[in-house]
């Protein structure tokens, strides 16, 4: 460790960083033969829990610009996996729907993304399991109250 830098052996940021990148990348390669990517997956996954979200809503929930989230929806409209209307009724917001062919395409990417989930947990006890949920949750809400 350097006198001005952060000993990355026991930096529990850097170790967090380096699971969510080796989840990724696990979630990557078991959603890459369904032709999905995390992004689409999440976006997925978004809508299939909360119907009629926005792309800017859609954006800060896959973490993406709003302009990859439009690209992303395009080709996601395209593929027939979600609608959006024409027409904004209020404002600019074009709230997105899924379609059966989307909740299909989800279906099969959440059996995948579960294995890597399950894998990820597989050498944790139940205790285990609840006091990294518990401990997660406390880091995520002692930084969102900072900010």
């Amino acid at each position: 460790m350097s006198q001005d830098g952060v000993d990355l052996e026991t930096s529990l940021g850097y170790l967090l960083k380096e699971a969510s990148s080796a989840l990724r990348a696990a979630m990557e390669a078991v959603l890459r033969p369904l032709g999905m990517t995390v992004t689409h997956y999440s976006c997925l996954e978004l809508l299939a829990q909360r119907p009629g979200l926005s792309n800017s809503e859609l954006a800060r929930g896959t973490f993406v610009t709003r302009q990859s989230m439009n690209v992303l929806l395009q080709a996601l409209e395209r593929d027939g996996q979600v609608t959006r209307p024409a027409e904004a009724r209020v404002g600019k917001v074009l709230p997105t729907q899924l379609t059966p062919r989307g909740r299909q395409k989800l279906q099969k990417a959440t059996v995948a993304v579960r294995s890597v989930e399950e894998r990820m947990l597989a050498g944790m006890s139940v205790t285990d399991r609840a006091s990294a949920f518990a401990a997660m949750k406390s880091m995520i809400s002692s930084l969102r109250d900072d900010a």
